[in-house]
């Protein structure tokens, strides 16, 4: 499935028990990072938009981290002979090895500087198990771990939430397929998210996934 075949809802109004998921927006995920997504800087003023629609709503903002130490499993450097993009599953890690990145408390880890962290409520950092890969904002990928995320939105009241952030095809996906089952509306804001597609078709598989789930397509222009 592609972006040209999907159905944009128009006409969101936003409710103060709205939150936005700003998914991993991380230096070593933007262009000249330890694993980059493609472009991934140039959502960031859009997304400070958005998250500023939010903010005079008084509705909820989250940025989510990936936040792993150096040990972590899902790096191809603590696999000797094997290679960043090599498929690997075992326990929690997989389906493939990446490169070092987020390492706790480096540079690769902050947030992008233009990021306007000041507007979030919280932060939720996810990865920091050695033997726990980790993609969405909600579960780790043993699918027991939580990071307290579906928690502090219940606490808040929270029914519909918007994702936004990096990477459409891991993340930022994961978050949203999590978030439906945590009990929330999702709704995935498209030109806010930039993907990876590795392997080949990642993304078109993602796309589909969501529509299957119910979850619901907007893009920045859609809020009233």
């Amino acid at each position: 499935m592609d972006f040209e075949n999907l159905n944009i809802e128009k006409g969101i109004n936003l409710f103060q028990n709205d939150a936005l998921i700003i998914v991993d927006m991380q230096n070593d995920f933007m262009p000249g990072g330890s694993l980059p997504v493609e472009e991934g800087d140039q959502i960031v003023g859009g997304i400070n938009s958005i998250a500023e629609l939010f903010r005079k709503k008084k509705a909820s903002i989250i940025l989510t981290q990936d936040w792993h130490p150096k040990e972590h499993l899902s790096f191809a450097s603590n696999h000797p002979g094997m290679h960043p993009g090599d498929e690997y599953q075992t326990g929690a890690i997989g389906p493939i090895l990446w490169p070092d990145h987020c390492v706790q408390n480096t540079h690769g880890s902050k947030f992008h500087e233009d990021l306007k962290k000041e507007h979030a409520n919280a932060i939720i950092r996810k990865g920091y198990h050695p033997e726990i890969d980790s993609y969405s904002g909600f579960v780790e990928n043993d699918k027991k771990s939580e990071t307290g995320l579906a928690g502090y939105l219940k606490s808040l009241k929270t029914k519909r939430i918007f994702i936004c952030g990096l990477a459409l095809d891991y993340c930022c996906f994961a978050t949203a397929m999590d978030g439906v089952d945590f009990g929330f509306k999702v709704y995935f804001i498209l030109d806010l998210t930039k993907g990876i597609d590795l392997p080949t078709g990642n993304i078109a598989n993602a796309l589909e996934s969501m529509v299957n789930k119910g979850i619901v397509f907007v893009l920045k222009e859609s809020f009233t």
